[in-house]
């Protein structure tokens, strides 16, 4: 069994009062609570370490327990005694006797992990099975849980907006994905999660989207950026070339003597905004210089006698 140093858990002083304890519990619960990050298992142990904690060294009789045992024990590993050799059962909860626990949430530790246990073999050994006391009843309206589910989107459907049949707990859910999603975006689906309890409100369902790579475009925010292959031809005499977008392929001007990695800017041929589909960002092509497919014999003498006397001038 290991021992579970409490204060370094909470990160607190062995001679914090009541009061600093509730308060740095409280803000370490906000950040780590499952609802705050569903499905995220590191924040779930997490809170469960913080709750334990503050379980015992919230209840005066608990926490005299627990400063006397933490004091032994102690002088063991400074005498060089191992753990396994600690002599536990001295400390050991007696038959029938129940932990006492008041759970600083609304919600009843049992609802957020189900049948696992919340509370480490130590406490169990130490004070015994937990019984509820003070807020929360098991009659009382609890809030199901939050659920994220991870959803892959090509870059062209989330310009364009998508639907995804989902199918979560035996439960088929039409889900509406906006225009303008990007890796990372949270779609949220009002009450589509797990069921609350005693006339509670359901959970909500969260979509995690995904953007997958595009062959053509690459995203930057709301910006898109391509690269234009352009022979040297049309970069230096000018001309116009056919370039794609996400809607439908448009002509690209290209001035005299232009030169390699040259950025074109279009305007409101990018991504539309999250939120606002009116609002577009703008796209980027930038020019690579590429050999037309074939060059003949004299076209090659051309440009080496063109480049020849370039060279008699410089």
């Amino acid at each position: 069994m290991d021992f579970k140093d409490y204060y370094e858990i909470l990160g607190v002083p062995p001679n914090a009062d009541k009061k600093v304890i509730q308060q740095t519990f409280r803000q370490l619960a906000r950040k780590v609570h499952p609802d705050v990050n569903p499905g995220n298992k590191d924040a779930e142990e997490q809170f469960k370490a913080i709750n334990e904690a503050y379980q015992v060294l919230s209840d005066a009789k608990q926490r005299k327990k627990y400063d006397e045992l933490r004091a032994q024990y102690q002088q063991w590993q400074r005498t060089g005694g191992r753990q396994q050799d600690f002599d536990w059962q001295n400390w050991s909860a007696q038959p029938n006797q129940g932990a006492h626990v008041q759970y600083a949430s609304s919600e009843d530790l049992e609802d957020l992990f189900g049948n696992d246990s919340p509370y480490s073999d130590f406490f169990t050994n130490i004070f015994g099975q937990a019984r509820k006391g003070g807020r929360g009843t098991s009659s009382s309206p609890r809030r199901g849980r939050d659920v994220e589910y991870e959803v892959d989107l090509t870059l062209e459907e989330a310009f364009h907006g998508a639907e995804r049949l989902l199918e979560i707990d035996g439960r088929h859910i039409k889900a509406g994905i906006p225009a303008g999603v990007r890796t990372g975006s949270r779609v949220r689906l009002a009450g589509q999660a797990e069921p609350g309890q005693n006339g509670g409100p359901s959970g909500d369902l969260y979509l995690i989207i995904q953007i997958l790579p595009n062959d053509t475009f690459e995203r930057e925010g709301d910006d898109l950026h391509m690269d234009v292959p352009l022979d040297i031809f049309t970069a230096v005499a000018g001309g116009e070339v056919r370039i794609p977008t996400m809607e439908r392929p448009l002509t690209l001007t290209i001035p005299t003597r232009t030169n390699a990695n040259q950025n074109f800017r279009i305007r409101g041929k990018g991504m539309p905004h999250l939120g606002d589909p009116d609002k577009r960002g703008d796209l980027f092509a930038c020019v690579k210089l590429v050999l037309p497919d074939s060059l003949t014999d004299q076209e090659v003498d051309s440009i080496r006698t063109l480049a020849s006397a370039r060279q008699k001038l410089s």
